[in-house]
């Protein structure tokens, strides 16, 4: 789980799961029969297919900034400021974000924000947020894909995906509230999705988030494998997160060094009203 400036393990209240659809993947037995996403009812407005990174250290002015706009960073690896080489770069349309523990500095990996502490940039209320990734092995990774809407009484955090290396046969979403200075209540869901033992890492997979006034679906590979009701504080606009962490309460003593997170696209389509 991701909090607000830090990741926390355990909420105020818990959302009923009653919304929670039963995963049926490779990992449940059998062919999927979870719905696939239909776009051709929405209009695409973000995509970066990465041909070339538009990133600064904190902007203003580039479609990604390289660490969190609440300057909040978390794990246990410094989130880097981009330089020439590290910890990002591009190729074919393909960019790498890479984690390595350099000499002298101690673990650094890299993150990317969509907006700026000023809040400008890209967010979106309602609509398809996807990406295309492939993951790192290895213990004490942490690579995610997330969104964030934030106002003075709380934050709303959806965790698209979340992997963590001890787990190669899993990732996790889920749907929080995080409270900020005693205002209002936090709450949180979250979903287990069995996948394919190491397939994250083995290849490119699509995840994926539907968010609507209703509900709040998340697709793996286009297919629906977790729903739950919007919680009320979800209905604002929300920015990208997408980054390679480490820890998360895992060790990182045997964390393979470097390790690399491989990102093909990044997309969010509109429904046509």
């Amino acid at each position: 789980m991701r909090g607000y400036a830090f990741h926390l393990t355990i909420a105020a209240a818990l959302l009923p799961a009653a919304g929670a659809l039963p995963l049926e993947g490779p990992a449940a037995g059998g062919p999927t029969k979870a719905a696939t996403i239909d776009l051709s009812g929405y209009t695409l407005v973000f995509d970066d297919e990465f041909d070339w990174l538009d990133v600064s250290s904190r902007g203003p002015g580039t479609r990604w900034i390289a660490h969190t706009p609440w300057n909040g960073d978390f794990g246990d690896a410094a989130f880097a400021d981009p330089g020439p080489d590290f910890p990002f770069t591009t190729r074919d349309g393909i960019l790498r974000i890479e984690a390595r523990n350099r000499e002298g500095s101690g673990w650094q990996s890299g993150l990317l924000a969509s907006v700026d502490p000023r809040n400008d940039g890209f967010t979106q209320s309602y609509g398809y947020f996807e990406t295309r990734a492939k993951f790192p092995s290895g213990p004490g990774l942490w690579p995610a894909f997330w969104l964030i809407g934030r106002t003075d009484a709380y934050t709303a955090e959806i965790d698209v995906v979340e992997h963590h290396g001890e787990f190669p046969e899993r990732f996790t979403s889920a749907v929080h509230v995080w409270a900020r200075a005693g205002k209002g209540r936090s709450v949180s869901v979250h979903q287990k999705v069995a996948v394919e033992p190491g397939s994250l890492s083995a290849d490119f997979h699509t995840y994926g988030v539907s968010v609507e006034e209703d509900f709040i679906r998340i697709y793996f590979d286009r297919r629906e494998v977790w729903a739950t009701p919007t919680p009320a504080e979800h209905r604002m606009p929300k920015y990208i997160l997408i980054d390679l962490a480490l820890g998360s309460g895992f060790s990182i003593t045997e964390t393979p060094n470097p390790s690399y997170m491989f990102v093909d696209y990044v997309k969010v389509w509109e429904r046509q009203r």
